[in-house]
């Protein structure tokens, strides 16, 4: 019996033997379908010792009985997981037409070569040893590095390129749009909807918020679904509630949209640069990102241009009886929105990161996008007749996958399941940013995106409230006052503005459709006085007494009525709601639109320089270079006490700064391998809005009291964000992780 065992498994081992040597030399000719005949053979070759001795000499293998299967998948494994569905055969060993034009068929087999739950050996997988696994991936990242560059060298810089380059630009100017909405429509919001002092600096901070918590969603979410559906996902959600918050009439809806609103376009920063770096081969990569930066630039160009040409026109408005009204700021907003909708429309016509793809495994996905791009560079340059000569890309083993729940688990079940795996993968992501080998890098990362988001936006929402803050001192300077005046039998059909009446008698007087701007009246009479078409602003009455007094259609609410006596006077058809200011606010509003427009115009200049020097003299001496002298120039501003000097200061800090923040989105992508990059951008930005917050916060605090001390917080935290950046690595001249 003994000899009988040991004759069976040495012609076990020999059948074994054969058919390796038979599969691996069929191999080079056929393809995958060769692997199939061969294990096919190899059970055939001991099958009938199985079965007449299968109790008494048991053959291990995998748990379906397979010995060679499992073999079959090893060999696959050696081969370093390369997916050779392009090589031109189906599963019948017959030529397939479509591969050859890059079109994947549904069984390709990529799950077998990649470790996904189609892989032959995909039942032993939870044996393997998870360090062991994640060395190989590291092993397959690297090796994928090196090629996709190599293949990216072959597609070329063209029309492809420049073509997603107008299209991320449209995502990336949407969100420059976002940051100036808030800041332009609430002057007039404020009006319109009654808004206290807290409530304004809550809908100025609320769309920050919302991109905090958008950048870190939509990041996260970006390295598990992709780039492409990340990103029609996000701005969707911006376009949708960008557009109900211009109907909106209530003050807590227009907060929960612009909130809603502004999570949906906080993913649009740290996908667009992810997204485009994953297109441009290394030498176009520091340069081509600068110039994508520039569409946050127009962005802000645009939604100056359009409040400066609509929001003064306060004839562009209708109400619908006194409840609802729609003035000419909603249309702004409703205008605001076109960007996202546009980015909507031209990325739907946009392939997915086809290093995505290679990095979950997806062979043949990325290997028909990298070929569309060839195709489409070559085509553009007049060389239509070259061939894409890569065959088979490298691609990543994948370790974890998303439960298969069955089919007959409730669809309740199963969503929930896939939303909790889902979850945990990216909570993995995220402290994956945190490990050894990474986190010096986010540490030192964080503080570099903290101090100069805390100085730059504390900085520039600080300049227009001090301009703003020199115009009312100015405005205050020209004040008349007048004092124990007696006014009889007068009508007043004129515009009243900046004065202040004190102890003043006011007797049989007609106030009849005229306009009261920041008038003060105090300890003063009215008798038998008649006010009607009343439209006051910044107005006032203290320790004032009416008496038989009639007021007709005004917008003289209680609140503009301070510790004043009312005898015998009557209210009649007051004016509904907060009145918009319909007299002359054409030179402020040139003044608010007008800043922020030569703001944003003055990047340009940076931009320029930032995206040609950016390649040749290195990511990390632009940015500790542009944050030095974006620090020296903080210190002009104490010299700035006039309008045109707080203007020029600003173009000025804008110009320079714009370097350090390209640079700054340059190394942040290519710092983190493909499979963390969006995840790492959107934590980084997310940082970076928290830190605007409290820029803007404490910034605000002190206009009116002092110049010196915002000042010093800007500048200090600039000095320590350029230290902190030359330790970070130099990236330039490096493959894409």
């Amino acid at each position: 019996m003994e000899e009988g065992y040991q004759n069976r498994t040495a012609f076990i081992k020999g059948a074994k033997d054969i058919a390796k040597e038979v599969k691996r030399q069929a191999s080079k000719k056929v393809g995958r379908s060769v692997d199939r005949v061969t294990d096919e053979y190899s059970k055939r070759s001991y099958s009938r010792f199985e079965e007449d001795d299968d109790d008494e000499y048991p053959v291990q293998g995998s748990q379906d009985g397979g010995y060679y299967r499992g073999d079959s998948q090893a060999a696959n494994d050696d081969e370093g997981g390369h997916s050779d569905s392009t090589e031109g055969h189906d599963e019948d060993d017959e030529i397939y037409e479509g591969e050859y034009q890059g079109i994947p068929r549904a069984d390709s087999g990529k799950g077998s070569l990649a470790g996904g739950p189609g892989s032959v050996g995909a039942g032993a997988q939870q044996f393997r040893d998870i360090g062991a696994s994640e060395a190989e991936r590291r092993k397959d990242q690297e090796e994928l590095a090196q090629q996709y560059e190599t293949i990216l060298q072959e597609c070329g810089h063209g029309k492809f390129q420049w073509t997603l380059y107008f299209v991320l630009g449209l995502a990336l100017m949407a969100d420059g749009v976002e940051i100036f909405v808030v800041g332009f429509v609430l002057p007039s919001a404020e009006k319109d909807m009654c808004l206290s002092e807290p409530n304004k600096s809550m809908l100025g901070l609320i769309v920050y918020f919302g991109m905090m918590v958008g950048a870190f969603l939509w990041g996260a979410l970006a390295d598990r679904i992709g780039r492409r559906q990340s990103l029609l996902i996000s701005l969707s959600i911006n376009s949708i509630f960008s557009f109900f918050s211009s109907f909106v009439q209530g003050y807590s809806t227009f907060l929960f949209c612009r909130l809603l609103s502004g999570v949906g376009i906080g993913g649009s920063i740290p996908i667009v640069f992810s997204f485009y770096s994953e297109f441009l081969a290394q030498e176009k990569r520091g340069e081509h990102l600068s110039w994508l930066c520039m569409f946050w630039m127009i962005g802000g160009i645009y939604a100056s241009a359009m409040a400066w040409a609509i929001i003064p026109h306060y004839g562009w408005s209708f109400q619908m009886g006194s409840a609802y009204q729609f003035h000419s700021w909603r249309v702004f907003v409703l205008v605001c929105a076109f960007p996202s909708v546009a980015a909507i429309a031209a990325l739907s016509a946009m392939p997915e990161s086809p290093r995505f793809y290679l990095e979950n495994g997806k062979h043949d996905e990325g290997w028909m996008i990298l070929k569309q791009v060839h195709d489409t560079n070559m085509r553009a340059k007049g060389h239509p007749e070259k061939v894409f000569s890569v065959t088979t890309i490298k691609t990543v083993k994948q370790i974890d996958e998303l439960v298969d729940t069955g089919t007959d688990t409730p669809v309740w079940k199963r969503y929930r399941l896939k939303i909790r795996s889902l979850s945990q993968q990216i909570r993995n992501n995220i402290l994956a940013c945190f490990s050894p080998e990474y986190k010096r890098t986010t540490f030192m990362l964080m503080a570099v995106w903290f101090t100069m988001s805390f100085s730059y936006y504390g900085l520039t929402v600080w300049f227009p409230d001090m301009i703003k803050y020199i115009q009312k001192q100015e405005y205050d300077a020209k004040t008349k006052t007048f004092t124990k005046e007696r006014m009889e039998h007068v009508t007043f059909n004129f515009t009243l503005e900046n004065q202040v009446h004190r102890q003043g008698y006011f007797f049989n007087d007609k106030f009849l459709n005229m306009k009261m701007k920041s008038m003060v009246f105090e300890d003063s009479v009215f008798e038998e006085c008649y006010f009607e078409d009343i439209t006051s602003t910044h107005s006032v009455f203290r320790n004032c007494t009416f008496i038989a007094s009639l007021f007709y259609n005004t917008d003289l609410f209680k609140y503009r009525f301070v510790d004043c006596k009312l005898v015998n006077s009557t209210f009649l058809h007051n004016k509904e709601g907060c009145m918009l200011d319909f007299s002359d606010d054409f030179n402020n509003a040139y003044m608010i639109y007008f800043v922020n427009f030569l703001g944003t115009l003055a990047v340009l200049p940076g931009n320029i320089v930032s995206a040609l020097l950016m390649d040749k003299i290195g990511r990390l001496r632009m940015l500790a270079g542009s944050s030095v002298i974006s620090c020296v120039s903080c210190f002009f501003l104490m010299f700035g006490n006039s309008e045109s000097g707080m203007i020029a200061l600003l173009c000025l800090f804008g110009g320079i700064s714009i370097a350090s923040w390209n640079a700054l989105d340059v190394i942040t992508v290519e710092l983190y391998p493909s499979d963390k990059r969006t995840t790492a951008f959107g934590f980084l930005n997310a940082l970076c809005k928290l830190a605007a917050v409290l820029g803007i916060s404490i910034f605000q605090s002190f206009v009116g009291i002092t110049k010196a001390l915002p000042i010093l917080f800007a500048a200090g935290a600039l000095a320590a964000g350029s230290f902190l950046a030359t330790k970070l690595p130099e990236t330039r001249g490096q493959v894409l992780q």
